[in-house]
């Protein structure tokens, strides 16, 4: 099977939610002009589904025959799939657990790991909230903590309004749960349990901007795409207040809610031309699909480690 090679020399992309098409200037593809066609099935993590649909739309408008889909069940949600051999791709906003490998190794499911963005996992309030510029991460585990009973801002803060508090975030089969309840309350799934839980952060979305005492968390793409109807927090982390964005994710400054996102690729997928093909568009064009999606790119040393990766992967194909 031969691997595609692409050298895209630019791409030019609108978003889709515009209603304008995705254009490319053209790649190389070293194909031998075979058709590339099929389903590529994809689930997981609903911080990572924007941009693997974005990657979805890029790769069909170059490729009209396959077929890519995208669900979001996710990170834990997505993995039980995976390991039961339902998709090719799982989208992941956390690396998988030992349980989830030990599944997959059950089922005979071999994998890859691919580093395909950055987050600024990001706390977000009402555009109507004055308050609550910056929170610090003490803070939030007063808010978060499984024992916790504030209900009201001036619990959080005496400073802060009366005010009633609704809370909004993500399920526990979501990787950015675990992600935050690491992080904020020290235990990976420790989180108080009265609140809006959901694995479809636009619910959180229609929650928050319909409440002005309200505050959620999602990945950072959600408040770029919402920047009217949510508005983010700043965090201190320890170091001072820091808003969540592409510079301060990438630089690291944005602590302790910055993470990678990822997409794990089956052995088993492997052996099918168009998941191969996929798999190598969504990194070589990651810039691409990164712009398009509104996530934070892939820090240079991030980019190298992961064509490093994509290598390996390709050699796994064709060896």
């Amino acid at each position: 099977m031969t691997i595609r090679q692409l050298n895209r020399a630019c791409a030019a992309v609108v978003a889709v939610a515009a209603g304008v098409a995705l254009a490319g200037c053209g790649s190389n593809d070293n194909t031998g002009g075979t058709t590339i066609s099929g389903p590529v099935v994809i689930d997981g993590s609903s911080t990572v589904e924007p941009l693997s649909s974005a990657a979805a739309e890029l790769f069909m408008s170059e490729h009209p025959d396959a077929n890519v889909t995208v669900g979001t069940s996710g990170t834990g949600g997505g993995f039980r799939k995976f390991c039961a051999a339902e998709t090719d791709i799982s989208d992941a906003s956390r690396p998988i657990e030992d349980d989830e490998i030990a599944a997959c190794e059950a089922k005979g499911i071999a994998f890859s790991q691919l580093t395909v963005a950055n987050d600024a996992l990001s706390v977000v309030v009402n555009p109507d909230n004055t308050w609550a510029d910056c929170l610090t991460v003490a803070q939030l585990n007063k808010i978060w903590a499984p024992d916790s009973t504030v209900n009201n801002w001036n619990q959080v803060d005496p400073s802060f309004p009366d005010e009633p508090l609704a809370l909004f975030g993500a399920g526990s089969d979501s990787g950015t749960f675990d992600y935050f309840t690491q992080v904020v309350n020290g235990q990976e799934g420790a989180s108080r349990t009265d609140y809006n839980a959901t694995e479809d952060d636009n619910i959180t979305v229609a929650g928050v901007s319909a409440d002005k005492g309200a505050l959620g968390y999602f990945g950072y793409s959600y408040v770029e795409a919402n920047h009217d109807k949510v508005k983010a927090v700043k965090i201190d982390g320890g170091g001072g207040c820091v808003a969540p964005s592409a510079e301060s994710a990438r630089n690291g400054s944005y602590t302790p809610l910055t993470r990678e996102l990822f997409i794990y690729v089956s052995d088993a997928a492997l052996t099918k031309p168009q998941v191969v093909t996929f798999a190598d568009f969504y990194l070589r064009s990651n810039q691409a699909i990164v712009d398009a999606a509104g996530f934070i790119p892939l820090t240079d040393d991030q980019l190298e480690v992961a064509l490093s990766e994509l290598d390996e992967l390709n050699n796994k194909v064709t060896n």
